[in-house]
């Protein structure tokens, strides 16, 4: 991952309401939640749900599925692990640190 779109996929879980909508999703695990379920869930209005899942979806930490009439919202986890390895992957990389493991430290 490169930092523009690390910075890109902060930047859209930096606001609450999406943080909300993402923990929820990723709760929900690979079967997701359809909108529906995922509006009553949070109690919040559906124009305000379309547009923050809308950002979600623009930066790829969400994908959404139609079923029938349906759609399914699911937290991409792959990217969502992209991320986060992104955050520690230099972890004391320039000091060493108390929880990295020797060979982390050796490296």
């Amino acid at each position: 991952m490169n930092i523009d779109d690390a910075s890109a996929r902060l930047e859209a879980l930096g606001n609450p309401t999406r943080l909300r909508i993402y923990r929820t999703l990723v709760r929900a695990g690979h079967a997701g939640l359809s909108v529906g379920k995922l509006q009553a869930s949070l109690d919040v209005a559906a124009s305000t749900l379309s547009h923050h899942l809308k950002s979600l979806l623009i930066v790829g930490l969400i994908a959404q599925e139609r079923q029938a009439t349906t759609l399914i919202c699911r937290a991409n986890y792959d990217v969502m692990r992209g991320l986060v390895d992104f955050l520690v992957e230099e972890c004391c990389a320039d000091a060493g640190c108390a929880g990295a493991s020797s060979a982390e430290q050796a490296a």
